[in-house]
């Protein structure tokens, strides 16, 4: 049992969260029970549960990475609050986990995310009736972020015109602006190229986040806020990662999107 002091629950191993109420006197394995079989109308009763609490309730192995989770999260708000993008980078499944996050940040994850009603007006002020109404109900808010591993005709520029290890530490260097922040996802925590563009990434002034295994190597070692999942397998790093960023960006939708 582990208890969060940022609500009235507690983190039960199953991933239910009774109020701390129940565990308290004879009634207390009746209450469980009965929130096992109700959890839905106890959700609903108790108004929310956090998204980070929903994440360790359903994945328990993660509390040793709640607070990192919370500062990834914090780095993030703060840069898109101030204007600011982020930039990703991995290799191979990490590198498609990239790819994961961007699409989760560009466009709507669980809401719609609709554009203010100036953008329709401006549309309306520049093509016709229908072109602006079908435009303006489709297009969605986006957070910037950028896979850095997308673009194939300049890392092969990279690789046969310099050298490989710098695919990312290149983009780094051209794309970074104030308020930026670089992700570095490695299983390992050790990719040399992703290294590269930490190490370039905090010589321009931007916030970093290493997403590792439970070693973290030596990018967590440079990284502001290090999330280390509780696994060294990498295919059981790449399943824990999964979770964690899916939390991270639920959390900044909520945030910045009614």
């Amino acid at each position: 049992m582990v208890y969060d002091n940022r609500s009235d629950f507690v983190l039960i191993y199953n991933g239910y969260n009774p109020p701390r109420a129940c565990l308290k006197g004879s009634v207390g394995l009746f209450c469980i029970l009965y929130i096992v079989v109700n959890f839905e109308t106890i959700i609903t009763k108790a108004g929310f549960m956090d998204y980070l609490s929903e994440l360790i309730a359903r994945y328990p192995c993660l509390s040793v990475c709640g607070d990192s989770i919370g500062g990834a999260y914090e780095i993030l708000e703060t840069a898109y609050r101030m204007s600011g993008k982020v930039l990703i980078a991995g290799n191979g499944g990490s590198a498609a986990d990239a790819d994961h996050i961007t699409g989760e940040l560009m466009k709507g994850f669980v809401k719609k995310r609709r554009p203010p009603p100036r953008f329709h007006e401006s549309l309306s002020q520049i093509t016709d009736d229908k072109t602006a109404d079908s435009l303006a109900s489709r297009i969605q808010e986006g957070l910037p972020a950028i896979n850095l591993a997308n673009h194939n005709a300049l890392i092969t520029a990279a690789i046969n015109d310099i050298d490989g290890s710098i695919i990312y530490a290149q983009q780094v260097y051209a794309y970074a602006n104030n308020n930026d922040v670089f992700i570095g996802i490695s299983t390992s925590g050790n990719s040399e190229n992703v290294y590269l563009a930490m190490l370039t990434a905090k010589v321009k002034g931007l916030k970093t986040i290493a997403l590792t295994g439970a070693s973290g190597g030596k990018i967590a070692k440079l990284a502001d806020v290090s999330v280390k999942v509780p696994e060294t397998e990498t295919y059981k790093v790449q399943e824990l990662h999964l979770p964690v960023y899916h939390c991270i960006c639920l959390m900044l939708e909520e945030h910045f999107f009614d």
